[in-house]
């Protein structure tokens, strides 16, 4: 499957909540009005007293009054000849108001929270290359800034991820297969070589760069179908006229690792971030067409608006791209 070197297409809509100017006042969530008259009238004691504290006429707020109590079909405050009192009704319609004014100022105080960031879950599904360096240092690098913020992360094959991502199950993907469905919008690409890795005292690990013909004659252990690796090395290699016939073939990348440390063998992966394989093997770019501009792309599904940490994080590995 060839791959487009052009840079991606402008952030879709996702990302630009985060792009709106900080230090805007955050209007405050309403109640209906008729709880605040409800709530003027009792503590003031008289309607033409908490009609001065709403700046209202004593007229009107006395006839949204009498209009509730004909709804309710009870008398809410009793007339007295200096003001008003609850009846019995009118104390558990008050209690009731006055508890869903301090429910609303608390859900108001939690979505306050979810802006800033200070609580909330990134749900984010990747290929099982990013685990090693390249996903945990960002996720360290986020909470650093953000500790209230947890993540749920998946490995997954790149038709697994799409399928999660259509299903709203997760918020991000970390895919080295360029997304083709229309569903799926591309929020950042990087190039990404994929690459040989050997042990430090392997034949190859002196080389700088290697073909796959290269290869042959090692052990060899081979992604299977599910991973994006597997589609591009048959690409190569049925350009090159090259044929492996593999040792072993996983939908594990870790496993192959072992394989290749263990048994002087050669198994391949996606360079993350020019970063050292944490597994002590030592990486060799391979410079057959197609594998050497390899990208991994951070996508969302397209149309979705990103929960708040989420659309954050994206930024984050956004800028972390444009590094690599």
């Amino acid at each position: 499957m060839s791959k487009s070197t052009s840079p991606p297409q402008a952030e879709p809509a996702p990302l630009a909540e985060l792009r709106a100017p900080t230090g805007t006042p955050t209007r405050r969530l309403q109640p209906p009005v008729i709880f605040a008259y409800v709530d003027a009238v009792a503590r003031h004691g008289s309607i033409r007293k908490a009609a001065e504290a709403l700046h209202i006429a004593s007229s009107a707020l006395n006839r949204r009054i009498l209009d509730l109590e004909e709804q309710l079909g009870s008398k809410l405050f009793e007339r007295l000849p200096r003001g008003v009192r609850a009846t019995a009704a009118g104390e558990l319609f008050l209690a009731y108001v006055r508890r869903s004014l301090k429910e609303l100022r608390l859900v108001e105080a939690e979505i306050d929270g979810l802006r800033a960031l200070v609580r909330g879950q990134v749900r984010i599904a990747v290929a099982e290359s990013v685990t090693g360096r390249l996903l945990p240092d960002a996720i360290r690098k986020y909470q650093e800034q953000h500790p209230g913020i947890g993540f749920s992360i998946t490995v997954e094959g790149p038709k697994a991820l799409e399928l999660a991502l259509f299903r709203d199950d997760i918020d991000l993907i970390l895919t080295h297969e360029e997304p083709e469905d229309a569903r799926v919008a591309v929020l950042a690409a990087a190039v990404q070589p994929l690459c040989a890795l050997v042990a430090p005292d392997h034949p190859l690990a002196g080389h700088q760069e290697l073909r796959l013909r290269d290869c042959v004659q090692y052990p060899l252990a081979m992604p299977d179908h599910t991973l994006a690796a597997r589609a591009l090395l048959e690409s190569a290699l049925e350009r090159a006229s090259v044929v492996f016939e593999p040792a072993i073939v996983s939908n594990s990348i870790e496993t192959t690792k072992v394989f290749a440390r263990t048994s002087r063998g050669v198994c391949f992966s996606f360079r993350i971030g020019g970063q050292p394989d944490v597994s002590g093997l030592v990486t060799i770019p391979l410079q057959d067409p197609g594998l050497a501009d390899a990208r991994l792309h951070l996508a969302c599904r397209r149309g979705r608006v990103l929960p708040v940490a989420a659309a954050a994080f994206a930024q984050q590995l956004t800028e972390l791209f444009e590094t690599l």
